[in-house]
């Protein structure tokens, strides 16, 4: 079923400001369901966890509906899943708790296609203990990242691979169960950086291979906070830093401090609100998000396609975004402009698309852009053809 792109747009309060939105990529913009759960949790009571008072039990409820939502937009155990300030956090977090069973000879592999969220917490845990760090390289003339790249690194002395299950600059989705296979082969585990991927798909953690997965609400539409999530059998073989009195259950063990239970009623409106997008579906939530992802893809590659082709037709720009498997996600340069005057005159037409390599720096340097990068597009639920039919127009202007 095709998406109601006015019902939608209709739900988000920010797009009233008329401005064409392509930086979903760096955050989505918040729809008011999501808005009017956070404001609900703050004007109830509210206390630290427990059962005994209503303050206590509205936290309680709080924690463990999101823990729920986010368990089926994950393929996830709820008892696996983690939450905390970010997803950057959460990766130093880890990288701390599994680096104390390394040591010099252990190796550890990260790639060029990543986020640096996903690079430098492993380097820098690595180094802390004498460990090895290879990197494994993608294709910059396609943007493929292959499981032979990472065949190419493995060794039996790694003990962690680390990659992303979509790149947030130029979309690659690489064959993450493939790469999963020859991780556990090597008798490794795989980490996955699902932080851009978990906004344009449907998330299976087991179908993916992965033995720890890490995303972002407010990249789909929730607000500003991270989730890890993992088998909780797993999470019981790790002792984590933590205070003496906080508990030592799995999730909890992990997440330090109270946690903010408007933001995670937010997250619970957000996977809530996912999962209306194709309203005429029935079943369970799960069943439910499954249908609305399905048709979000396909909304979005129409979208991708059009400004793919759009772009083509001006002249004068060069694509970056290529690989056969790939998100909504296009970075461009424009000959004769800088990606910072483009992002200027985009942004003085009504249209908002930045410019710059976004955090994935390796990847940035490794397709030639140093770290200035260049333009990026990206789509979002709420993208609609007259938002492309702007981006084209203006980038008409521009190129004229």
């Amino acid at each position: 079923m095709a998406l109601d792109i006015d019902a939608i747009r209709a739900r988000v309060p920010a797009l009233k400001s008329g401005t064409a939105r392509f930086d979903a990529p760096g955050g989505t913009q918040t729809p008011q369901p999501v808005i009017d759960a956070m404001a609900e949790v703050l004007a109830a009571p509210l206390a630290n966890r427990g059962r005994t008072t209503e303050g206590e039990r509205n936290a309680d409820r709080t924690v463990l509906e999101a823990r729920d939502a986010l368990a089926d937009l994950l393929g996830a155990d709820p008892l696996g899943v983690v939450l905390g300030r970010s997803a950057t956090q959460l990766a130093y977090d880890l990288s701390r708790t599994l680096a104390k069973d390394w040591g010099p000879g252990d190796e550890v592999v990260v790639t060029r296609l990543d986020h640096d969220s996903n690079i430098r917490p492993w380097v820098q845990a690595a180094e802390a203990v004498g460990a090895t760090v290879r990197w494994a390289d993608f294709d910059p003339a396609t943007g493929e990242l292959s499981p032979e790249h990472i065949a190419a690194v493995l060794s039996p002395r790694t003990r962690l691979v680390a990659v992303t299950a979509a790149s947030n600059l130029i979309g690659t989705r690489p064959d993450l169960p493939a790469i999963a296979r020859l991780t556990h082969e090597a008798g490794a585990l795989l980490h996955v950086d699902a932080v851009h991927y978990a906004s344009h798909v449907l998330v299976d953690l087991a179908a993916l291979g992965a033995d720890t997965l890490v995303c972002s609400p407010y990249k789909f539409l929730g607000p500003h906070m991270g989730v890890l999530a993992a088998r909780p059998e797993f999470l019981e073989t790790l002792r984590p830093d933590k205070l003496v009195p906080s508990s030592d259950t799995v999730p909890e063990r992990f997440e330090l401090g109270t946690l903010p239970y408007e933001l995670l009623a937010g997250t619970r409106a957000a996977v809530d609100f996912l999962a209306e997008l194709d309203p005429g579906t029935g079943g369970s939530r799960r069943e439910r998000l499954a249908s609305s992802f399905a048709a979000l893809e396909a909304h979005e590659d129409a979208l991708r396609e059009r400004i793919e082709r759009g772009l083509a037709e001006l002249g004068g720009t060069t694509v970056y975004s290529r690989a056969a498997r790939r998100t909504p996600t296009l970075l461009f340069s424009v000959a004769g402009l800088s990606p910072a005057e483009v992002y200027q005159g985009l942004a003085d037409r009504g249209v908002d698309a930045p410019a710059g390599s976004f955090y994935a720096l390796e990847a940035s340097r490794h397709l030639g852009l140093g770290d200035g990068g260049a333009v990026r597009v990206g789509l979002a639920p709420y993208s609609s053809d007259e938002d492309v039919d702007r981006l084209l127009a203006a980038m008409g202007e521009l190129r004229g």
